[in-house]
């Protein structure tokens, strides 16, 4: 098994072309004494939208680590792979985030509930995990349903690590993706789903569960902090209980999803890390592609063209283009600028419009030539994940 270290930021470049800005910035970072594992991911569903391959990115990774001298580990993440899809990433990535969101609650035999709460009588009744913010408490009914809801899941895991499995032995990084769904999964639901992952084989080394509240890409949190407080700690708890009783890998973590921007959020996983001494792998995917369009809003001329462009297309497909991601976006039309008001705008109020500065007046949540213009591209991609995602989570008074 290829271990995870305990500190993994996934660094989404939908182009691959600002993978050498994102190492510089986890490298200023490094020099700061914050050593974080780099983890450039990207979907199938990405690619399609892109005309990108899987080994596109790996290509584009490893340029980075050559131009920035970077002698740290780095991972390639084919992420929200299917059974139907990961066939085309065992050849160039070595990190897998195996989504199985489409296998929860389509059931499964009694039988097969009987024989898993049979081996797991610690799911029922009160106790057996100490430190959490109130005891579990499952009844029998209540395991038998989310055993029923979870079981088909965690075998659906268990098919895709073992095709991954025959193509690359034990040569990768298994992250387990259930966050895609419309629920939030309790403390409960997540001990529930590391049994069930251990009993299908699957040595899971980042678990990304659904949290309460929204995650929404590329904004910030939207839901109660306190619940979440309470929520990503008891998940911390029972994390550390799996290991030990389901001999789960010493490197499990919580992965934070459409983690980019969740600036509400830093200070509150940062106090969780150092309260538990536990890792985390957060997923900023869709920072990048803006910060590069902000980037080339300020390059002003033809690279502004394009930009404003880009935008007045995406204006006329937005029921198109954010049906993938229901889940994930929650975006008022009402809000969002006409495909005329765009083109009207200079492009210092483009930029503004889509750099995530809440405060800033021209900020809008709803909206948000590469080469030629790399050096604005690149200041904002580094200060961005720098300034923005890495100081306020893993600064200098470190978790």
């Amino acid at each position: 098994m290829l271990e995870l270290s305990k500190y993994s930021l996934g660094v989404g470049d939908r182009f691959g072309s600002s993978a050498g800005a994102q190492l510089r910035a986890i490298r200023l970072a490094a020099a700061e004494g914050i050593d974080i594992t780099p983890v450039w991911n990207k979907s199938n569903r990405e690619h399609e939208i892109i005309g990108s391959e899987p080994a596109d990115t790996a290509v584009a990774a490893r340029r980075a680590v050559e131009e920035v001298g970077w002698d740290g580990p780095y991972h390639v993440d084919a992420d929200h792979v299917t059974l139907s899809t990961v066939g085309r990433f065992v050849d160039s990535s070595d990190y897998f985030t195996i989504d199985v969101a489409d296998s929860i609650g389509v059931g499964c035999p009694k039988e097969d509930v009987d024989a898993f709460l049979v081996r797991h009588p610690e799911l029922i009744g009160e106790g057996g995990v100490e430190g959490l913010s109130e005891p579990l408490r499952i009844d029998e009914p209540e395991a038998r349903r989310l055993a029923g809801q979870y079981l088909a899941a965690a075998e659906e895991a268990g098919r895709i690590y073992r095709r991954i499995s025959e193509s690359r032995g034990g040569s990768f990084v298994t992250e387990v993706s259930m966050d895609e769904t419309n629920r939030p999964q309790t403390p409960s639901e997540l001990l529930l789903i590391l049994a069930a992952l251990a009993d299908a084989g699957v040595p899971v080394q980042s678990i990304a569960p659904k949290f309460t509240g929204r995650f929404n890409k590329g904004v910030d949190y939207e839901g109660d902090l306190a619940a979440f407080e309470r929520e990503f700690n008891d998940d911390l708890v029972v994390i550390k209980y799996a290991v030990e009783a389901y001999r789960l890998p010493e490197t499990l973590k919580l992965s934070v999803h459409s983690g980019s921007d969740k600036f509400s959020l830093y200070p509150i996983i940062r106090s969780a890390m150092r309260r538990h001494d536990a890792g985390v792998h957060l997923k900023t995917a869709g920072t990048t592609w803006l910060e590069e369009m902000i980037g080339l809003s300020e390059a002003g001329g033809d690279a502004y063209e394009l930009v404003r462009d880009i935008g007045r297309e995406a204006l006329g497909r937005i029921d198109e283009l954010c049906a993938p991601y229901g889940s994930v976006i929650a975006i008022d039309p009402a809000r969002l600028p006409s495909e005329s008001e765009v083109s009207r705008w200079p492009a210092e109020r483009f930029a503004s419009a889509i750099r995530h500065q809440p405060h800033d007046p021209g900020f809008n949540p709803a909206l948000r030539q590469l080469r030629r213009n790399r050096t604005s591209v690149e200041r904002n991609v580094v200060a961005n994940l720098l300034e923005r995602h890495i100081r306020p989570l893993f600064g200098s008074e470190r978790p």
